[in-house]
């Protein structure tokens, strides 16, 4: 299934590791703010408001995305507050080992300076990318669905003050949807091994008959 196939989703990670570094650029020293926007094979915390489920990204997810789409680097995911764009060459984004890397060229203005100021304190720790699923897989694992991020759209990766999980309505009938079908499926199969076993049962005694 594709969850929320072209509805936007945001998920945000806490990044002890978010900082500011000094660089040099055309001679010139300039901050930049690094980090991972997302890391790898790592399960989320319980997501969803009305039916739980857990995710996790897989390694590729975003290759194809970050190789040919127009990506912003945004505070708050407030298109009023461009700290970067991949297109100018004041955002790059890489998949390593660990996952979305982030590097941030900040412009010089008051509000991102305040921002890096914000990122040294440690007032601002976590960052959260935008996007849209192309292709998911979902499972059922220890008592809870699961869904495998496989390859995604990115629209923007953010520092964040707040940690934000957003849902529409049509996101909400959707993963509802997807919820009572697995749940049906899950009764479908218990009822057809309970079938078998009461087939097996019926051959026994036939047998124990003659």
């Amino acid at each position: 299934m594709k969850y929320l196939m072209g509805q936007m989703e945001r998920r945000t990670i806490n990044l002890e590791e978010l900082r500011v570094n000094n660089t040099k650029q055309d001679s010139d020293e300039v901050r930049v703010i690094e980090g991972h926007a997302a890391v790898f094979d790592k399960w989320s915390e319980e997501l969803g408001l009305l039916v739980p489920f857990k995710e996790k990204v897989l390694k590729g997810a975003f290759k194809e995305s970050i190789e040919k789409d127009d990506i912003r680097a945004l505070f708050n995911h407030d298109a009023n507050f461009v700290l970067g764009r991949n297109k100018s060459g004041t955002l790059f984004l890489e998949e390593d080992e660990k996952g979305l890397k982030v590097r941030i060229i900040p412009p010089d203005t008051q509000w991102a300076r305040d921002l890096l100021v914000s990122i040294e304190r440690g007032d601002i720790s976590q960052m959260s990318f935008g996007f849209t699923v192309l292709e998911d897989r979902w499972g059922y694992q220890d008592g809870i669905d699961v869904r495998e991020l496989v390859k995604v759209k990115l629209f923007d990766v953010s520092p964040v003050t707040f940690p934000a999980y957003t849902e529409t309505d049509v996101g909400v009938r959707t993963i509802l949807d997807e919820y009572n079908r697995r749940k049906q499926t899950r009764i479908d199969e218990e009822r057809m091994k309970n079938i078998k076993k009461l087939q097996l049962l019926k051959k026994k005694y036939e047998l124990l008959g003659k």
